[in-house]
């Protein structure tokens, strides 16, 4: 409940609690609870937007990744709908308000996230539960072993009670009790030693049970920043000096595609070219003037609406989109000079680490993302998914993971948004990016991984699933132990010493088989992946030769 209470107040302090109102002609500050549906909302360009509404006035760009995680900021103009937390970028819009606080985008991650938590009951461990019967069981069986026989078989007393003290001795549940704690305080210390941060031993328990794995796009699969992939001529001018002219021009923007063309002409050493009569156009894009040529940079819509004919390269332009890339178009007044496509870059470990937990046997993997299906698909092919489900807000991403739920029963979520921790905490085990992830996303998860190492996941796949064996064995030993001496109490054959050897060696054992956690490592874990993988390729070669005889059978 206080992890709820954090995550709560860490989302409410994303929204406003001001926003400027043009109300009956009168522009005024007023508190969000005091704004009605209809008024308009003035946003400035770097304000955030304080409620749900509609733009009726103004273009800009605006970051809504706080809400549906698209890593790219969008072009917003009137008609279109803006969402409370979000940023306003470039221009000053006005807002129509369509919700009142307590029923905006924002207000409703807060209640999935309330929710959520909410429903997370306690699980009672198997130890304890069985403790509540087995010790006054025994307890009152040690009582009928000292009274019972000398009341009312004449027994002698000594002897009787010695018996009763043995078998309360060895019916000592210390190596019961013992058997979870030892094995999952050695498991998260050694995974925070690998930089895995787990919030507990239940959670520790559950990552070693998923059957399935959801992840989120920007900033969990990706690196979360636009970069330069393809740069195109179309006539006769050469890579080095678009991105030269490219540079100039964005040089003077704040959009994040013109900081990734500045890093892709600094990579290359370039110097931008200098500029005069620099003018923007917040949300299409910019024209400048460079060496005493006006070039226009921007989108491929805002040429269209310049009059420019893109017939010659629309077949391009739509390839690249396929590849769920952003295209940037350079020209002239009326043509079209080069096309500059940028991307989101795929962690290196992304691709592997899906494969991994594949042949660990933890499927289908799912990406849920708020960006758009083609971005979403052309991620979800580069490191190999089983199922991409786009254009997502928080609430859908609940949805979906509530049903991966009911269908493989144990799913874990890896993400690092705010949009995201609805379904971090939904999951039955939720997994955060611990550097670039939010403090929501990090308050919401019960895994953090420190250094957004996405190839710990597996990891911590492979040392949950060790620990439940350990426990599992360290259960069985003591177990085992105690129902042995038990049975050697009732015929007088169970010594006090015996009883005393019994107890402590159980719980040495216990100890030690705990310890062996201390030798799983990251490398251990990729060696045990590898055998798997050996052995499904090996199964997979079985499976086609033994298809590929019986096809030639039935054809003889």
């Amino acid at each position: 409940m206080d992890r709820a209470r954090r995550s709560i107040r860490s989302l409410a302090e994303m929204a406003p609690t001001r926003a400027m109102v043009r109300r009956e002609g009168r522009e005024m500050i007023l508190p969000v609870e005091a704004i009605r549906i209809g008024d308009v909302m003035i946003v400035r360009p770097g304000e955030k937007i304080a409620l749900d509404g509609r733009v009726i006035r103004g273009r800009s760009e605006v970051n809504e990744a706080a809400i549906t995680g698209e890593s790219l900021p969008l072009a917003k103009e009137a008609g279109d709908q803006v969402f409370a937390g979000s940023l306003n970028h470039s221009g000053a819009i006005e807002v129509e308000v369509t919700t009142r606080a307590e029923d905006s985008t924002l207000a409703r991650v807060i209640a999935l996230v309330e929710k959520a938590e909410a429903e997370r009951a306690p699980t009672q461990e198997f130890v304890n539960r069985f403790a509540r019967v087995y010790t006054p069981a025994v307890t009152v069986l040690a009582v009928g072993m000292a009274l019972i026989p000398p009341l009312v078989w004449g027994a002698a007393w000594q002897p009787s009670i010695y018996e009763a003290l043995a078998l309360l001795m060895v019916a000592c549940p210390c190596a019961l009790v013992v058997s979870t704690p030892l094995a999952v305080v050695t498991a998260m210390g050694v995974a925070a030693r690998n930089g895995v941060l787990i919030k507990g031993g239940i959670h520790l328990e559950n990552i070693g049970r998923l059957r399935a794995m959801a992840f989120d796009k920007t900033g969990t699969l990706t690196l979360g920043e636009p970069v330069v992939t393809d740069v195109v001529g179309l006539q006769n001018i050469t890579e080095e000096d678009i991105l030269r002219v490219a540079a100039g021009i964005e040089r003077y923007s704040e959009h994040p595609l013109a900081g990734a063309i500045l890093r892709a002409a600094a990579d290359r050493g370039l110097t931008p070219g200098e500029v005069e009569d620099f003018e923007s156009f917040p949300g299409r894009g910019a024209r400048g003037t460079v060496g005493g040529a006006e070039y226009w940079i921007g989108s491929p819509p805002w040429f269209k609406e310049r009059g420019v004919d893109l017939a010659a390269v629309d077949h391009r332009i739509r390839g690249f989109q396929e590849e769920g890339k952003t295209l940037v178009l350079l020209g002239r007044r009326d043509t079209v000079t080069a096309l500059i496509a940028l991307a989101d870059r795929v962690r290196p470990s992304a691709r592997e680490v899906v494969a991994n937990l594949k042949m660990a046997g933890i499927g289908p993997t799912v990406l849920l993302t708020g960006d758009n299906q083609a971005t979403a698909r052309a991620i979800g092919r580069t490191v190999g998914v089983d199922e991409v489900r786009a254009g997502l807000l928080p609430e859908d991403k609940i949805r979906a993971v509530s049903e991966l739920r009911q269908w493989y029963g144990r799913v874990g979520m890896v993400g690092d948004g705010v949009n995201d921790a609805p379904a971090l905490a939904a999951a039955t085990t939720g997994i955060a990016m611990g550097t670039s992830g939010t403090d929501l996303a990090l308050e919401a998860a019960d895994v953090a991984l420190m250094n957004d190492d996405l190839s710990k996941v597996p990891f911590a796949v492979h040392l949950g699933r060790v620990t439940l064996r350990i426990i599992q064995q360290n259960i069985f030993i003591a177990l085992f132990m105690k129902t042995a001496a038990l049975l050697l109490a009732f015929p007088g054959w169970l010594t006090l010493w015996l009883a005393i050897v019994g107890d402590m060696g159980a719980t040495l054992l216990v100890t030690a088989n705990s310890l062996r956690l201390l030798r799983v490592r990251p490398s251990r874990c990729r060696s045990f992946i590898t055998i798997r993988r050996r052995k499904h390729i090996s199964a997979n070669r079985v499976s086609q030769g033994l298809a590929t005889a019986h096809k030639n059978i039935n054809k003889d």
